[in-house]
C-alpha cells in the first residue's frame, strides 16, 4: 500500500471514530432527553454536526476532484477507476438514501406519534377532570359553611365551643373556627397538631366572604412535595348573618363574625390530580421541544447518510485500486497488442483468479505473436501469388471477369476494358447488365450460366460464340466466352475479340469463291459472245422485219449480259487476286484531288465538295489501292444521293495531333446527306456481297476493308443523326478511314509520290 493509501485510512478512521463517539453521545441523550437539553445545546450541536459534514465533503469534493483531473488529462485507468468509484458509490449512496428516506419517515411520524392530538386532548380532560373534581369538593364545601353558618346564627343559644365541635362533626372537616371582622380567631374546633390555632383567613379571601357571604379556596398545592406531606386544603369562609347581635355574649366586642372551615383533600384524589398536572407540565415542555427534538434527529440521520457516503467513496477508491490494477495491467497490455506490440506482457504475481488472467494473457499474446508471424509468411506468399496473377491477367489478351456469388463484378483485367471499350473497372460492385450496352450480352451470358449450373448437373463450364453490338452503333464484336463455375458460387467468364477472325475466314472463304467463280465462268463467256455475234452476222442479211429486228435485239441483250458477266467475274478476280500493297509516303489530299478530277461533272453541279487538311502530314501507302478506295467511297456516297436534289457529298482529310504537338494520324471522311445505311448493312459492312444496291455486287467496301487492312488504316462507317441524337432520324451517312503510319521528313523526303 502506497504512503498516500495509509495516510488515507488513518484520517478516515480518526474521522469516522470521532464521529461515531459524537453520534453514540447524541443518540443516548435523546433517548432519554434532560428537560431543555435541546433548546440549551441546540447551537453547538448543530454547528458541530455542521462541521464533520463540511470535513466529509471536502474530503470526498477533493478526491472527485482528483479523480476528474485523472480523467481530463487522459490518463490511463482513470475512467475504469472513475466506474468502479461509481459502482461503488452508488452500491453505498442509493442504500443509505433509502435508509435515511424510511428513517426520516419514521424520525417524522413517531415525533409526531408523541405529540397527538389524542393525546393531548387526553391530558387536558384528565387535568379538567381533576379541576372539576377539586372545584366540586371546593363548591360542596363552600355550601356546606354557608348552611352551617346560618345554623349557628338562628341557634337560640350563644356559641360556644362544644358547638363548634358538633359542627365540625356534622360537616366532617378538620378545622372549624369562629373569625372575627378583622381576621382575628376568636375560637376553634379540631386543627392541625402543628400548631395551636390554626391560619387566618386572607384579607382577600375575607372581602369575597363579606362580599358573597361566603368564599373559598384551595390551598398547598403550589408545591408538589407539601401537597403530598398533607398540606393541600380546602379553606370555607362564611359570613355569619346578625352576628353582631347574637354574638355579643362572645366578649370581644360587637362587629361582623365568619365561620371558617378547613377540610384537607383527599390523598387518592390529591395524588391524581397531581399525576396528571405533572403529566400534562412535562407535555408541554416537551411540546416546546419538538422542534428542536426534530432537527436534531435529523440533523444526526444527515450526518449517519455523509458518512455512509464518505465510507462507500472511501471503499470505491481503495477497492476500484485493488480491482484496477491487474485490468489496468490487462488493458494496458490490449492497448499494447492492439497497435501490434506483441512483445512479452507483465503478469500480477498472485494466485487469485485476476493473477491468472494476466499470466493467461501473456500466454495468448505471445500465441499471437507466433501466429502474426505465421500469418505474415503467409500473407506474403500470397500477396506474391497474386501479384503473379495480376500480372498474368494484366498481359493477357483475352478479358477475364469474375463475378460474385450475387452476380456483382468482382475482378475485371484491362483486357476486358480493352476489347469491350467500356470502362468496366468503374462497374465494380454492379452486376453486368447495369453496363450501358451489354444488357443484352449480360443476359445470354446468364442464361449460360444457368443452363449449367452444377446443381443441375451439368458440367461447370461452357464454351459459346455472341455477336455483341457497341453502344455507338459503329462496331459489332464477335466474342469466344469460356465460362466456369468458382467455390462459394463466384463465375468466371473469360472471353477473346474473333472479330478479325471471322472476318478472315469470310474474306478467305469469298476469295476462294470468287476464285472459281471466275474460273469456271469466265472461259465460257467468250465463246457465247462470239458465237452470238457470228450467228448475227451470217443471219442478219437473211432475215427482214421483225425476224431481222428480234434477231438484233437478242444477239444484243446476249452480248450486253457477256460484258456484265465479264465485269463480275473481273470484280471476283480483283478481290480474290488483290495484290500486296506496296507502301511509299503519299500525298493523301493529292491522291483525292486526282480522283476527283473524274468527278468534274458532280462538283460542277454542287453535289460534290472536298475539304482538305492544311499541310497535312504525308503517309505511308500504295497510290493505286487508295485511288481504287477513294473513287469506290465517292460512287457509293453519290449513288446514294442522286435521287435527292439537295444531294451533297463531301470528301475531307483532317490531321489529328498528340498532347505534345506532334501528328498522331490523317483521316479521310467520305459524308452523304443521303437515307445512310440499313441496319442490316452496318453490322456487315465490310462482308462480300452484302449491299442495298439493285445493281452492284457488294463487293466495294470488302475490297475497301481488304486495302484498309493493308495499310493498317481503321475504317468505320456509321449513319449521320439529326443534332448527334441516335434516337432521331437518319440525315447521312459517314465511312472514315484513319491512317496511323505516316511518313517521317528524315526516311521518306524524296521518296514521296506526288500524283498527276
Amino acid at each position: 500500500m502506497s504512503k498516500s493509501a495509509r495516510w488515507a485510512w488513518v484520517i478516515s478512521l480518526m474521522t469516522v471514530t470521532g464521529v461515531c463517539g459524537v453520534l453514540a453521545f447524541l443518540l443516548s441523550i435523546g433517548a432519554t432527553p434532560q428537560r431543555g437539553f435541546f433548546e440549551r445545546h441546540y447551537v453547538w450541536l448543530f454547528w458541530l454536526n455542521a462541521a464533520v459534514a463540511a470535513v466529509l465533503v471536502i474530503v470526498i469534493g477533493v478526491a472527485a476532484v482528483r479523480l476528474i483531473i485523472r480523467v481530463r488529462r487522459g490518463r490511463f485507468g482513470s475512467r475504469l477507476l472513475l466506474k468502479l468509484a461509481g459502482i461503488f458509490a452508488l452500491v453505498g449512496v442509493v442504500p443509505g438514501v433509502l435508509i435515511y428516506t424510511v428513517s426520516y419517515q419514521f424520525v417524522n411520524r413517531s415525533i409526531e406519534s408523541w405529540f397527538d392530538v389524542r393525546l393531548a386532548s387526553a391530558l387536558e380532560a384528565g387535568l379538567n377532570l381533576g379541576r372539576g373534581t377539586l372545584d366540586g369538593m371546593v363548591n360542596e364545601l363552600s355550601n356546606k359553611t354557608r348552611d352551617a353558618a346560618e345554623r349557628l346564627s338562628e341557634a337560640s343559644t350563644s356559641t360556644h365551643l362544644l358547638g363548634l365541635e358538633r359542627l365540625r362533626e356534622q360537616i366532617g372537616a378538620r378545622t372549624v373556627a369562629l373569625v372575627s371582622g378583622n381576621g382575628q380567631i376568636l375560637m376553634s374546633s379540631g386543627g392541625d397538631t402543628s400548631s395551636l390555632t390554626p391560619d387566618r383567613p386572607s384579607p382577600a379571601m375575607m372581602r369575597q366572604a363579606r362580599n358573597a357571604a361566603v368564599a373559598s379556596q384551595l390551598e398547598g398545592l403550589e408545591d408538589e412535595t407539601q401537597a403530598l406531606l398533607g398540606r393541600a386544603r380546602i379553606r370555607a369562609l362564611a359570613l355569619l348573618p346578625n352576628s353582631d347581635m347574637r354574638l355579643g355574649a362572645l366578649g370581644s366586642g360587637s362587629g361582623e363574625r365568619f365561620l371558617m372551615v378547613v377540610q384537607p383533600i383527599p390523598s387518592t384524589v390529591l395524588a391524581n390530580a397531581l399525576a396528571v398536572q405533572t403529566a400534562s407540565s412535562e407535555y408541554q415542555q416537551r411540546a416546546l421541544e419538538r422542534d428542536g427534538l426534530r432537527r436534531m434527529y435529523l440533523g444526526t440521520l444527515t450526518l449517519v447518510l455523509i458518512l455512509a457516503v464518505f465510507a462507500a467513496l472511501l471503499l470505491a477508491v481503495t477497492l476500484g485500486n485493488q480491482l484496477a490494477r491487474p485490468l489496468l495491467l490487462l488493458a494496458d497490455g490490449v492497448r499494447q497488442v492492439a497497435k501490434g506490440d506483441l512483445s512479452a506482457k507483465p503478469v500480477l504475481d498472485s494466485q487469485d483468479e485476476l493473477g491468472g488472467l494476466t499470466r493467461s494473457f501473456a500466454d495468448m499474446t505471445g500465441q499471437l505473436a507466433d501466429a502474426r508471424a505465421m500469418v505474415e509468411r503467409s500473407v506474403a506468399q500470397l500477396e506474391s501469388a497474386r501479384t503473379h496473377l495480376q500480372t498474368i491477367l494484366d498481359n493477357l489478351t483475352a478479358g477475364v471477369i469474375v463475378f460474385d456469388a450475387q452476380g456483382r463484378i468482382d475482378t475485371v483485367n484491362p483486357g476486358a476494358t480493352r476489347i469491350l471499350r467500356l470502362p468496366l473497372s468503374a462497374w465494380r460492385g454492379r452486376t453486368l447488365d447495369e453496363v450501358p450496352a451489354l444488357q443484352d450480352f449480360a443476359q445470354a451470358v446468364n442464361q449460360r450460366f444457368e443452363q449449367h449450373s452444377p446443381e443441375l448437373g451439368e458440367r461447370d463450364h461452357w464454351q459459346d460464340a455472341f455477336e455483341l453490338q457497341l453502344e455507338s452503333g459503329q462496331d459489332q464484336l464477335t466474342l469466344l466466352v469460356r465460362g466456369a463455375q468458382l467455390p462459394q458460387d463466384a463465375r468466371l467468364m473469360v472471353f477473346d475479340d474473333i472479330s478479325e477472325v471471322v472476318s478472315a475466314q469470310r474474306s478467305a472463304a469469298w476469295s476462294e469463291v470468287a476464285r472459281r467463280l471466275a474460273h469456271e465462268i469466265k472461259n465460257p463467256l467468250t465463246p457465247i459472245q462470239l458465237s452470238a455475234e457470228r450467228l448475227q452476222h451470217k443471219l442478219e442479211a437473211k432475215l427482214e422485219g421483225a425476224d431481222q429486228a428480234m434477231l438484233v435485239r437478242c444477239v444484243g441483250t446476249i452480248v450486253n449480259q457477256v460484258q456484265a458477266m465479264k465485269q463480275l467475274v473481273n470484280e471476283f478476280r480483283d478481290y480474290a487476286r488483290l495484290p500486296s500493297a506496296q507502301l511509299k509516303a503519299l500525298d493523301l489530299n493529292a491522291l483525292v484531288s486526282e480522283v476527283l478530277t473524274l468527278y468534274a461533272e458532280a462538283q460542277e453541279t454542287g453535289h460534290l465538295r472536298a475539304e482538305l487538311a492544311v499541310q497535312p502530314a504525308q503517309i505511308k501507302g500504295d497510290a493505286s489501292q487508295l485511288r481504287q478506295v477513294i473513287h469506290n467511297l465517292v460512287q457509293n456516297a453519290l449513288d446514294a444521293v442522286h435521287e435527292r436534289p439537295d444531294g451533297l457529298v463531301c470528301v475531307r482529310t483532317q490531321q489529328t495531333f498528340t498532347d505534345t504537338g506532334e501528328p498522331r494520324s490523317l483521316r479521310l471522311q467520305v459524308i452523304d446527306n443521303g437515307p445512310g445505311f440499313a441496319e442490316k448493312v452496318l453490322k456487315r459492312a465490310f462482308e462480300p456481297y452484302v449491299t442495298t444496291k439493285t445493281k452492284g455486287t457488294g463487293l466495294g467496301l470488302a475490297v475497301v476493308k481488304k486495302i484498309a487492312d493493308e495499310h493498317g488504316a481503321r475504317i468505320r462507317v456509321a449513319n449521320l443523326h439529326l443534332g448527334g441524337d441516335e434516337a432521331a432520324p437518319v440525315v447521312g451517312a459517314q465511312v472514315s478511314l484513319s491512317f496511323s503510319k505516316l511518313a517521317t521528313a528524315a526516311t521518306d523526303a524524296g521518296t514521296a509520290l506526288k500524283p498527276a
